[in-house]
């Protein structure tokens, strides 16, 4: 996470940073390609089964006579506009992003700036549905998510929406608290460069180190304190194990922070709450 303090800093957002307006990055997860095109299509399968059910109503009053060829060409093309176009509309402007697809694969439609997308999108992207998932099987919607950054599909190009993974992964298991001494370099330790497979190893020789012999314990701990140095700034002057447990301690730290700002974030959503301004606030 990426935080001006001040006015000549810059800060470089990455792809999947969305930046608020109190100028915060927020790392997000967009939902994969092959679960946004699976969660399509559980979509698209729900809207024929409307479709069918439809159709099966409008046979069986053409049955009875009650209306006539003209009359049965509206309704057969009113049942085709709210499959394919009331109904995605309705279910994402009052679920905020959610439809049943959306929620077997775990995702959402945002906006692009992180915020709850509303009826434009919605209709945006329903509309443009029409020809690149229906008429075309899905076809345009394919092309274009595997050409974007977030497998977005043309209408979500045209709304300003993308998909987000609103199943955050779950918190690493305990490790030991951070060593007294470090205590002041928590305050300005920078462990955001850590790759997370060394990061892995770290907590876990953090929670067995007590089980080991000495020997290996000394060995493991100098190795994955020369790992960690060209990741972490500034290193502590203490001795490997201790630099060790105060690197897990703290990545743990910001790892829990980061998603309770990003549950909290999806709560707001959920709730109907906007709490993604656009843009640096006006100073």
């Amino acid at each position: 996470m990426t935080t001006p303090t001040a006015p000549d800093r810059i800060a470089t957002i990455a792809q999947d940073e969305i930046l608020t307006g109190e100028a915060v990055a927020l790392d997000v997860q967009p939902i994969g390609f092959f679960l946004r095109a699976l969660g399509t299509v559980i979509d698209m399968l729900v809207g024929v089964l409307i479709f069918v059910m439809f159709s099966l109503v409008a046979t069986y009053l053409f049955g009875l006579d009650i209306f006539g060829d003209a009359a049965a060409r509206t309704v057969s093309i009113t049942m085709i506009v709210t499959v394919m176009v009331v109904i995605p509309t309705a279910v994402e402007t009052a679920t905020r992003g959610r439809s049943l697809g959306k929620l077997a694969v775990g995702g959402r439609i945002v906006r692009n700036d992180g915020g709850a997308s509303g009826f434009r999108q919605a209709f945006i992207r329903a509309l443009v549905g029409v020809l690149e998932l229906w008429l075309t099987l899905g076809a345009i919607a394919a092309v274009v998510g595997v050409f974007t950054p977030r497998s977005q599909r043309l209408g979500d190009l045209l709304a300003g929406t993308y998909s987000e993974r609103t199943r955050t992964p779950r918190l690493p298991p305990p490790a030991p608290g951070l060593p007294a001494e470090l205590a002041e370099w928590r305050a300005v330790a920078d462990v955001t460069r850590l790759p997370d497979r060394l990061s892995r190893r770290i907590a876990q020789f953090a929670r067995q180190a007590t089980s080991l012999e000495p020997a290996a314990r000394a060995r493991i701990a100098a190795s994955l304190a020369a790992d960690c140095e060209p990741h972490v700034s500034p290193r502590p002057a203490v001795d490997p194990e201790t630099f060790v447990r105060g690197v897990a301690a703290v990545r743990r730290e910001r790892e829990y922070e980061a998603l309770m700002r990003e549950t909290a974030r999806v709560n707001a959503l959920t709730a109907g709450v906007d709490d993604a301004p656009r843009g640096f606030p006006e100073r």
